[in-house]
Protein backbone atom coordinates (compact mmCIF):
# COMPACT_ATOMS: atom_id res chain seq x y z
CA UNK A 1 0.00 0.00 0.00
CA UNK A 2 1.13 3.61 -0.70
CA UNK A 3 2.29 6.20 1.82
CA UNK A 4 -0.38 7.39 4.71
CA UNK A 5 -1.65 9.94 4.75
CA UNK A 6 -3.83 11.76 7.49
CA UNK A 7 -5.81 14.80 7.38
CA UNK A 8 -7.76 16.34 10.20
CA UNK A 9 -10.76 18.60 10.18
CA UNK A 10 -11.35 20.93 12.58
CA UNK A 11 -14.93 22.52 12.81
CA UNK A 12 -15.97 25.39 15.22
CA UNK A 13 -17.61 23.21 17.61
CA UNK A 14 -19.16 19.80 17.87
CA UNK A 15 -22.46 20.52 16.51
CA UNK A 16 -24.71 17.74 13.99
CA UNK A 17 -24.08 20.28 10.83
CA UNK A 18 -20.16 19.45 11.63
CA UNK A 19 -20.90 15.98 11.62
CA UNK A 20 -22.25 16.07 8.28
CA UNK A 21 -19.16 17.56 6.97
CA UNK A 22 -16.93 14.66 8.95
CA UNK A 23 -19.18 12.15 7.13
CA UNK A 24 -18.16 13.75 3.54
CA UNK A 25 -14.26 13.88 4.65
CA UNK A 26 -14.66 10.18 5.27
CA UNK A 27 -16.07 9.41 2.08
CA UNK A 28 -13.90 11.29 0.09
CA UNK A 29 -11.04 9.68 2.52
CA UNK A 30 -12.38 5.80 1.91
CA UNK A 31 -12.61 6.43 -2.27
CA UNK A 32 -9.27 7.82 -2.26
CA UNK A 33 -7.99 4.90 0.13
CA UNK A 34 -9.57 2.65 -2.90
CA UNK A 35 -8.70 4.44 -6.01
CA UNK A 36 -5.12 5.13 -5.04
CA UNK A 37 -4.64 1.98 -3.28
CA UNK A 38 -3.33 4.44 0.26
CA UNK A 39 -4.07 4.82 3.29
CA UNK A 40 -5.95 8.07 3.22
CA UNK A 41 -7.54 9.01 7.15
CA UNK A 42 -9.58 11.62 8.11
CA UNK A 43 -9.72 12.73 11.69
CA UNK A 44 -12.07 14.94 13.93
CA UNK A 45 -11.01 17.20 15.94
CA UNK A 46 -14.21 19.77 17.27
CA UNK A 47 -13.69 21.75 20.14
CA UNK A 48 -16.12 21.57 22.94
CA UNK A 49 -17.49 25.53 22.29
CA UNK A 50 -17.85 27.63 19.71
CA UNK A 51 -14.84 29.48 21.16
CA UNK A 52 -11.28 30.99 19.75
CA UNK A 53 -9.16 29.75 22.59
CA UNK A 54 -10.45 26.66 22.29
CA UNK A 55 -10.47 26.22 18.99
CA UNK A 56 -6.17 27.44 18.37
CA UNK A 57 -5.66 24.86 21.83
CA UNK A 58 -7.23 22.24 19.08
CA UNK A 59 -5.80 23.34 15.99
CA UNK A 60 -2.10 23.46 18.56
CA UNK A 61 -2.87 19.97 19.31
CA UNK A 62 -3.60 19.09 15.67
CA UNK A 63 -0.25 20.47 14.70
CA UNK A 64 1.93 18.73 17.36
CA UNK A 65 0.34 15.25 15.59
CA UNK A 66 2.59 16.07 12.57
CA UNK A 67 -0.82 15.78 10.36
CA UNK A 68 -0.79 16.01 6.22
CA UNK A 69 -3.33 18.59 6.26
CA UNK A 70 -5.46 20.46 8.20
CA UNK A 71 -9.14 21.79 7.29
CA UNK A 72 -10.87 24.89 9.22
CA UNK A 73 -13.57 26.51 9.79
CA UNK A 74 -12.31 29.68 12.15
CA UNK A 75 -14.61 31.39 14.66
CA UNK A 76 -12.51 34.16 13.80
CA UNK A 77 -10.76 35.91 10.76
CA UNK A 78 -7.76 33.80 10.13
CA UNK A 79 -5.17 36.70 11.12
CA UNK A 80 -6.11 36.57 14.62
CA UNK A 81 -6.03 32.82 14.94
CA UNK A 82 -2.40 32.30 15.48
CA UNK A 83 -2.61 28.35 15.39
CA UNK A 84 -3.25 28.50 11.71
CA UNK A 85 -0.67 31.05 11.09
CA UNK A 86 1.43 28.32 13.03
CA UNK A 87 0.70 24.86 11.34
CA UNK A 88 1.19 27.02 8.16
CA UNK A 89 4.99 27.78 9.23
CA UNK A 90 5.58 24.19 9.77
CA UNK A 91 4.73 23.52 5.87
CA UNK A 92 1.15 21.61 6.68
CA UNK A 93 -1.16 22.45 3.99
CA UNK A 94 -4.36 24.32 5.14
CA UNK A 95 -7.62 24.92 3.79
CA UNK A 96 -10.82 26.31 5.12
CA UNK A 97 -14.57 25.12 4.51
CA UNK A 98 -17.62 26.55 5.44
CA UNK A 99 -15.40 30.16 6.01
CA UNK A 100 -14.75 32.82 2.93
CA UNK A 101 -10.80 32.87 1.69
CA UNK A 102 -8.97 35.51 3.33
CA UNK A 103 -6.46 37.90 1.66
CA UNK A 104 -4.08 35.53 2.55
CA UNK A 105 -4.49 33.06 -0.20
CA UNK A 106 -5.65 30.07 1.71
CA UNK A 107 -8.22 28.34 -0.07
CA UNK A 108 -11.39 28.31 0.84
CA UNK A 109 -14.49 25.19 0.09
CA UNK A 110 -17.82 26.76 0.81
CA UNK A 111 -20.51 28.73 -0.87
CA UNK A 112 -21.06 32.30 -1.48
CA UNK A 113 -22.29 33.35 2.13
CA UNK A 114 -23.59 36.95 1.56
CA UNK A 115 -25.69 35.47 -1.11
CA UNK A 116 -27.22 32.91 0.94
CA UNK A 117 -27.89 35.91 3.00
CA UNK A 118 -29.87 37.64 0.35
CA UNK A 119 -32.11 34.46 -0.69
CA UNK A 120 -33.27 34.29 3.02
CA UNK A 121 -34.00 37.77 3.65
CA UNK A 122 -35.41 38.15 0.82
CA UNK A 123 -37.76 34.91 0.53
CA UNK A 124 -38.53 36.10 4.15
CA UNK A 125 -39.62 39.84 3.14
CA UNK A 126 -42.03 38.66 0.55
CA UNK A 127 -43.63 35.92 2.94
CA UNK A 128 -44.65 39.25 5.18
CA UNK A 129 -45.76 41.19 2.41
CA UNK A 130 -42.40 43.89 2.95
CA UNK A 131 -44.14 44.97 6.31
CA UNK A 132 -43.78 44.07 9.79
CA UNK A 133 -41.51 43.23 12.43
CA UNK A 134 -38.11 40.77 11.92
CA UNK A 135 -36.09 39.86 14.44
CA UNK A 136 -32.15 38.92 13.08
CA UNK A 137 -30.22 36.71 15.28
CA UNK A 138 -26.54 36.09 15.22
CA UNK A 139 -24.53 33.19 15.14
CA UNK A 140 -20.76 33.57 16.67
CA UNK A 141 -20.57 37.18 15.56
CA UNK A 142 -16.75 37.05 14.49
CA UNK A 143 -16.87 34.62 12.40
CA UNK A 144 -16.30 35.05 8.84
CA UNK A 145 -19.14 33.23 7.33
CA UNK A 146 -22.04 34.21 10.20
CA UNK A 147 -20.86 37.86 9.77
CA UNK A 148 -21.08 37.99 6.08
CA UNK A 149 -24.64 36.11 6.05
CA UNK A 150 -26.04 38.64 8.69
CA UNK A 151 -24.70 42.08 7.26
CA UNK A 152 -26.32 40.84 3.82
CA UNK A 153 -29.83 40.34 5.65
CA UNK A 154 -29.15 43.14 7.48
CA UNK A 155 -28.41 45.04 4.15
CA UNK A 156 -31.90 43.57 2.52
CA UNK A 157 -34.32 44.10 4.99
CA UNK A 158 -33.12 48.03 5.15
CA UNK A 159 -34.26 47.96 1.47
CA UNK A 160 -38.10 48.15 2.67
CA UNK A 161 -39.18 51.23 4.57
CA UNK A 162 -42.03 48.88 6.09
CA UNK A 163 -40.29 46.94 7.38
CA UNK A 164 -38.47 47.14 11.33
CA UNK A 165 -35.71 45.05 12.09
CA UNK A 166 -35.25 44.10 16.20
CA UNK A 167 -32.63 42.75 17.83
CA UNK A 168 -32.83 38.96 17.67
CA UNK A 169 -30.15 37.05 19.83
CA UNK A 170 -27.38 35.85 19.61
CA UNK A 171 -26.95 32.23 19.81
CA UNK A 172 -22.66 31.52 19.56
CA UNK A 173 -23.38 28.41 17.23
CA UNK A 174 -25.05 26.47 20.30
CA UNK A 175 -28.61 25.21 19.71
CA UNK A 176 -30.14 25.34 23.50
CA UNK A 177 -28.55 28.92 23.55
CA UNK A 178 -30.80 29.83 20.46
CA UNK A 179 -33.48 28.48 22.06
CA UNK A 180 -33.58 30.93 24.91
CA UNK A 181 -32.90 33.62 22.98
CA UNK A 182 -35.57 33.41 20.94
CA UNK A 183 -37.83 33.03 23.68
CA UNK A 184 -36.92 35.93 25.23
CA UNK A 185 -37.26 37.75 21.60
CA UNK A 186 -40.55 36.55 21.30
CA UNK A 187 -41.92 37.60 24.67
CA UNK A 188 -40.79 41.08 24.18
CA UNK A 189 -42.51 41.07 20.71
CA UNK A 190 -45.64 39.76 20.45
CA UNK A 191 -46.50 41.16 16.59
CA UNK A 192 -43.15 39.67 15.67
CA UNK A 193 -43.45 38.32 11.80
CA UNK A 194 -40.83 37.33 11.09
CA UNK A 195 -37.20 35.60 12.16
CA UNK A 196 -33.92 34.94 10.55
CA UNK A 197 -30.30 33.59 11.87
CA UNK A 198 -26.93 33.12 10.51
CA UNK A 199 -26.15 29.42 11.94
CA UNK A 200 -27.69 26.23 12.05
CA UNK A 201 -28.12 26.39 15.60
CA UNK A 202 -30.83 29.31 14.93
CA UNK A 203 -33.19 27.57 13.43
CA UNK A 204 -33.35 24.58 15.66
CA UNK A 205 -33.60 26.83 18.38
CA UNK A 206 -35.89 29.21 16.77
CA UNK A 207 -38.73 26.53 15.73
CA UNK A 208 -38.46 24.92 19.38
CA UNK A 209 -39.55 27.99 20.66
CA UNK A 210 -42.09 29.36 18.40
CA UNK A 211 -43.99 25.81 19.32
CA UNK A 212 -43.58 26.48 22.93
CA UNK A 213 -44.62 30.00 22.69
CA UNK A 214 -48.11 28.73 20.33
CA UNK A 215 -46.72 30.86 17.51
CA UNK A 216 -45.79 28.31 14.74
CA UNK A 217 -47.36 29.53 11.00
CA UNK A 218 -47.67 33.33 13.07
CA UNK A 219 -43.61 34.09 12.49
CA UNK A 220 -42.82 33.18 9.47
CA UNK A 221 -38.81 31.54 10.15
CA UNK A 222 -36.62 31.24 6.89
CA UNK A 223 -33.39 29.33 8.49
CA UNK A 224 -30.40 28.60 7.51
CA UNK A 225 -28.84 24.92 6.19
CA UNK A 226 -30.70 21.50 6.07
CA UNK A 227 -29.43 19.10 8.59
CA UNK A 228 -32.44 17.14 9.58
CA UNK A 229 -34.21 19.14 12.66
CA UNK A 230 -34.31 21.91 10.22
CA UNK A 231 -35.77 19.46 7.48
CA UNK A 232 -38.34 17.94 9.82
CA UNK A 233 -39.57 21.57 11.37
CA UNK A 234 -39.62 22.67 7.75
CA UNK A 235 -42.08 19.38 6.96
CA UNK A 236 -44.09 20.76 10.07
CA UNK A 237 -44.60 24.05 9.11
CA UNK A 238 -42.54 25.88 11.43
CA UNK A 239 -39.93 26.93 9.58
CA UNK A 240 -41.58 28.36 6.07
CA UNK A 241 -37.75 27.81 4.07
CA UNK A 242 -34.30 27.27 4.57
CA UNK A 243 -30.62 28.73 2.75
CA UNK A 244 -28.50 25.49 2.68
CA UNK A 245 -25.03 25.42 2.87
CA UNK A 246 -24.09 21.52 1.29
CA UNK A 247 -21.95 19.89 4.40
CA UNK A 248 -20.93 17.00 2.65
CA UNK A 249 -19.89 18.24 -0.40
CA UNK A 250 -17.21 20.87 2.08
CA UNK A 251 -15.94 17.77 4.01
CA UNK A 252 -15.52 15.79 0.70
CA UNK A 253 -13.72 18.52 -1.08
CA UNK A 254 -11.40 19.65 1.83
CA UNK A 255 -9.77 16.25 2.42
CA UNK A 256 -9.66 16.44 -2.10
CA UNK A 257 -7.74 19.33 -1.80
CA UNK A 258 -5.68 18.31 0.90
CA UNK A 259 -4.63 15.61 -0.98
CA UNK A 260 -3.88 17.83 -4.00
CA UNK A 261 -1.84 19.93 -1.55
CA UNK A 262 0.15 16.62 -0.19
CA UNK A 263 1.32 16.31 -3.63
CA UNK A 264 2.58 19.82 -4.26
CA UNK A 265 -0.42 21.05 -6.41
CA UNK A 266 -1.23 24.37 -6.60
CA UNK A 267 -4.84 24.82 -5.29
CA UNK A 268 -7.41 27.15 -6.30
CA UNK A 269 -8.17 30.12 -3.90
CA UNK A 270 -11.96 29.23 -3.64
CA UNK A 271 -14.08 26.30 -4.47
CA UNK A 272 -18.10 26.86 -4.56
CA UNK A 273 -20.18 24.01 -2.87
CA UNK A 274 -23.68 25.46 -4.00
CA UNK A 275 -26.74 26.63 -2.01
CA UNK A 276 -30.07 24.47 -1.69
CA UNK A 277 -33.32 26.28 -1.13
CA UNK A 278 -35.28 23.87 0.69
CA UNK A 279 -39.27 24.48 1.30
CA UNK A 280 -42.10 22.45 2.05
CA UNK A 281 -42.43 22.18 -1.76
CA UNK A 282 -39.12 19.74 -1.88
CA UNK A 283 -38.20 19.00 1.42
CA UNK A 284 -39.17 15.28 1.09
CA UNK A 285 -36.26 14.93 -1.22
CA UNK A 286 -33.93 16.21 1.71
CA UNK A 287 -35.68 13.44 4.12
CA UNK A 288 -34.99 11.12 2.18
CA UNK A 289 -31.66 11.75 1.79
CA UNK A 290 -31.26 11.79 5.70
CA UNK A 291 -33.27 9.18 6.07
CA UNK A 292 -30.23 6.89 4.02
CA UNK A 293 -27.89 7.68 6.99
CA UNK A 294 -30.51 6.63 9.49
CA UNK A 295 -31.52 2.73 7.40
CA UNK A 296 -29.45 -0.26 9.46
CA UNK A 297 -26.07 -1.59 7.33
Amino acid sequence: MATALRFIIVPKVSHPWFDEVYKGAQAQAGLLSRELGADIVADYMPPSLCDAAQQNAVLEKAARSHPDGVAVDPVDAVGRMTAISRIRDLAIPVVLFDSPSPEAGITSIGNDFARQGVIASERLAGLIGYKGKVAVMQGYPTAPNHRQRYEAQMAVLKKYPGITVVDGGIDNDDIETARGQALAVLEAHPDLGGYLCCDASGPIGMAAAIKKAGRAGKVKVVGMDGIKPILDAIKEGVIEASSATIPRMQGSMSVLMLWQASLGVKLPQAIDTGIDVITRENVDIFLAEAAKDLAPV
